[in-house]
């Protein structure tokens, strides 16, 4: 009965953080519900840890996010469900894989990790840290009926045709910012708190993710921004429009990556990469 309760409380918390953080609009009404679903126990305990780090990751992994508020629904909306928005359903059946980046083949949790100090801007969880296996617990959730090897539909986020082709125009974007971004994220790109926390990510500065973020490229940052922005409202801006939105985005000043002198060892990187 304690356990129970004690699982109710932790999934009403849940759903009242992932309200705040716009969670709920993409589907976690639905996946608070297949999670209280479960048996109460540690393996569910562990579920509900990892799905809160996700919508909430200051209050739940403090100490990993350094200055930075973001939290990882921030780019995984709705806690890893939504297609072209870097869902998680399949990707414990599809890692470790070879990075390019850091030339190996990385585990899920070194994967994860590189989101803790680059995206969060932080440090990393240790590898048998309850927050680790939370993490791993909630994407093995996620992951369920998905056949190994397989990945959801909209894996990663998209890509921008012939954006090799295309030509950035900043001012464009920052007039495209202006006009369909800053009401959210802010003139400044600063976002917007909650409670202490961002409910809203910001796009630049100290408390944004550094330069090391696939984010802070213009490709991903241009097919995510095409796929999922405006918030709810994703696919209305034109391939030209994303691109020119994310260079502007991605110009703006963010926190350095002291470690990316050690990327792409064996060559391959980026033309869009910071650094």
């Amino acid at each position: 009965m304690q356990l129970k309760r004690k699982h109710a409380s932790m999934l009403a918390l849940a759903a009242m953080l992932s309200a705040a953080a716009a969670g709920a609009a993409y589907g976690a009404d639905d996946l608070d519900a297949r999670i209280a679903a479960l048996p109460p126990g540690p393996d569910t305990d562990a579920i509900v840890l990892g799905r809160n780090i996700t919508f909430d990751t200051p209050h739940y992994a403090p100490g990993h996010v350094s200055g930075n508020a973001i939290s990882c629904a921030s780019c995984h909306i709705g806690g890893g469900m939504q297609a072209k928005a870097s869902p998680w359903g399949g990707i414990t059946g599809v890692m470790p894989s070879y990075s390019g980046r850091s030339a190996t083949v990385e585990s899920l949790s070194q994967r994860i990790n590189n989101c803790f100090v680059r995206s969060e801007n932080g440090t990393p969880l240790a590898f048998d840290s309850p927050e680790m296996n939370g993490l791993l617990a909630y994407m093995a959730f996620l992951s369920r009926g998905v056949t190994g090897g397989d990945f959801v539909p909209g894996r990663g986020m998209g890509k921008i045709a012939n954006i090799a082709k295309m030509t950035p125009d900043r001012a464009h974007g920052q007039a495209i910012y202006t006009q369909r971004c800053a009401s959210c994220h802010g003139a400044n790109g600063e976002g917007m708190r909650s409670g202490g926390t961002f409910s809203i990510p910001p796009l630049w500065g100290e408390a944004s993710y550094n330069i090391g973020a696939s984010m802070a490229r213009l490709s991903p940052a241009a097919a995510f921004i095409k796929n999922n922005m405006p918030l709810g409202q994703g696919g209305t801006l034109t391939d030209q429009e994303a691109v020119d939105v994310a260079a502007y985005v991605t110009q703006q000043p963010r926190p350095d990556y002291p470690p990316k002198v050690n990327d792409w060892p064996k060559g391959g990187k980026p033309a869009d990469a910071r650094y």
